[in-house]
């Protein structure tokens, strides 16, 4: 009995809480574009149940205009939907939304948000992605990876070769395709946990890209608690530090006695940024956090959007008969697998 009393006060209390903070809102007067009703406290939720959240935008978007306010939760949310717009908000008045919102996942995972992807707009973003620009990924590097390329290229058509007339799911075979190139580029070669890695970082991906109602109340501190997205992001963000310290420890082992653990002797991503860290110098110094860091980037950037969009293009090839028959009638793509030359980033342009 003494418990439900408990429960009673506690949800009592959280309501006026949430009440207060509603009429708060209510009392400053805002510019805003325009949008559906709001419940108080929900604000705008209700709109998004009941479909998958680009094409109930969309839907919303034909009703209220390209640029529109959804009140979700205690968060305040302006969606663009025309090309006109979106070029104003990303490229004339970039910088006024250059930050992403504060996510508990994102702090957790990426060591309080110290990669590039979720850094705030400030030195210190502008120092990382400096780093990742002109050093991690500058044309010498990105070309010194192009063996590990060619390679993957090669595995990935004898895979599809050897299961001709057998069932295949394209998109987790290119979504490996994208891994296993990334981690070779990072790790320098395969390591024994390069399976669970991929695994981990997908699930991490996911975990990120995914919706937690703790996010639209960020003020409420306890949802991250009651919702599991706490002890979710914990176990996964242990289980990528474990793995990737293993790594940095190796690569520092080598670089030690001389060696370099790139694919043909050469520096790998990690090594790159080892040798930054020790040469110092930056105005933010660089940590193994940060390096741990920025590998999740160059993983989710390297795989997920590069993935997506060949899933997408051979999908639209197979809705497009004639552009489907011209590729394969393609010499060199039809082919591939059998070229004696080296795979080259101007064979690949040609073939696109």
């Amino acid at each position: 009995m003494m418990s439900f009393d408990l429960v009673s006060i506690f949800l009592f209390v959280s309501f006026l809480f949430l009440l207060k903070k509603w009429m708060n809102s209510k009392n400053q007067v805002k510019r805003l574009p325009p949008g559906p009703w709001k419940l108080p406290i929900r604000g705008s939720t209700l709109h998004m149940v009941g479909g998958l959240p680009h094409r109930v935008l969309r839907d919303l978007a034909k009703k209220y205009g390209p640029l529109m306010h959804l009140q979700l939760g205690e968060v305040s949310v302006v969606v663009v939907t025309s090309p006109e717009i979106a070029k104003e908000v990303l490229k004339t008045h970039d910088l006024a939304f250059a930050s992403r919102p504060k996510l508990l996942a994102a702090e957790i995972v990426l060591y309080d948000s110290s990669d590039v992807a979720f850094a705030p707009y400030g030195d210190y973003w502008r120092q990382m992605r400096k780093i990742c620009v002109l050093e991690v990924l500058s044309t010498k590097n990105v070309r010194s990876f192009s063996s590990i390329r060619r390679d993957e290229v090669f595995r990935l058509v004898e895979f599809f070769r050897s299961s001709s007339g057998k069932p295949v799911n394209y998109t987790k075979r290119i979504s490996l395709f994208m891994s296993f190139i990334i981690c070779r580029s990072a790790f320098g070669t395969v390591f024994k946990e390069q399976d669970e890695f991929i695994q981990v970082m997908k699930n991490v991906t996911a975990l990120l890209e995914g919706f937690d109602v703790a996010d639209i109340f960020p003020s409420l501190k306890f949802l991250h608690v009651v919702t599991g997205m706490r002890a979710k992001a914990m176990n996964l963000h242990h289980k990528v530090d474990a793995i990737v310290d293993n790594v940095i420890n190796e690569h520092k082992e080598n670089l030690a006695t001389g060696k370099f653990s790139g694919q043909l002797g050469g520096e790998d991503l990690i090594d790159v940024l080892l040798r930054l860290m020790k040469d110092g110098g930056f105005q933010f110094p660089i940590t193994n956090d940060n390096i741990k860091a920025i590998i999740y980037d160059m993983f989710a950037a390297g795989t997920e959007t590069t993935s997506t969009t060949i899933d997408w293009a051979m999908v639209e090839m197979i809705r497009n008969a004639s552009v489907f028959a011209k590729a394969q009638a393609e010499e060199e793509i039809r082919n591939i697998g059998m070229m004696q030359k080296a795979l080259s980033l101007r064979d690949m342009s040609r073939a696109l």
